[in-house]
């Protein structure tokens, strides 16, 4: 017979622990072996108990959830943390899996979405919340999106030369010289690319080159 998931329960709301508890103990391939109202008792329950996984609040009293699931998966890698918030923010879901953990399930979510995080994480995977999922695609789509309108189809063929060279180091005097214009030349189509891009410095112009991969093949 297989083992059931052994589950720990950090959150500082008594209703919460008390409600996700009857819900996992209603599965039969899930045991709760522990509750944590603190991310500092979190820690100490991942070291004496051995969970498989912890259902882990983000906003806690003294250390918080981030905080705990980055110290737990420093000290027990084997362990998985799966993130259980109120939070909808992109920002906090890519400062959790930074920490380590292995998924993000809003508190809002249907119990078997719930469930079926558990035990995605239990076996190794990676669980992304439906709707969050859906955002961060969103987000993606449209960040990509304003990228791709900024106007390198506007450029000219020079101006996309002269981008081309900036991205792979040249200095303007390099440019001219490779392209048998005057310094001059070359300064007035530097300063035409950062009007038409929105950018501010060379620094800026090189590394907006750089980000749509303008380097030449060497």
């Amino acid at each position: 017979m297989t083992k059931p998931i052994r589950v720990l329960i950090a959150d500082d709301h008594t209703i919460v622990r008390a409600g996700v508890r009857l819900l996992l103990e209603a599965e039969p391939d899930m045991e709760v072996i522990g509750e944590a109202l603190t991310g500092d008792e979190a820690v100490a329950a991942a070291e004496s108990l051995k969970p498989n996984v912890i259902l882990m609040d983000i906003s806690m009293p003294g250390l918080n959830g981030m905080e705990a699931t980055g110290k737990i998966k420093t000290r027990f890698p084997e362990i998985q943390v799966l993130v259980l918030t109120m939070h909808r923010s992109d920002e906090y879901f890519f400062e959790v899996l930074k920490a380590g953990a292995s998924g993000y399930v809003l508190k809002g979510a249907e119990t078997n979405e719930l469930i079926g995080a558990i035990r995605a994480v239990a076996r190794g995977e990676v669980f992304l919340y439906p709707t969050m999922a859906k955002q961060l695609l969103q987000d993606y789509l449209s960040r990509v999106k304003g990228l791709e309108s900024l106007a390198l189809p506007a450029l000219t063929p020079r101006e996309k030369e002269i981008l081309h060279l900036l991205a792979d180091g040249y200095s303007n005097k390099e440019i001219a010289e490779r392209l048998v214009v005057s310094p001059s030349t070359v300064h007035s189509h530097h300063s035409n690319l950062m009007k038409k891009l929105n950018l501010n410095s060379r620094h800026e112009l090189i590394q907006f080159a750089r980000q749509r991969g303008l380097l030449r093949d060497s």
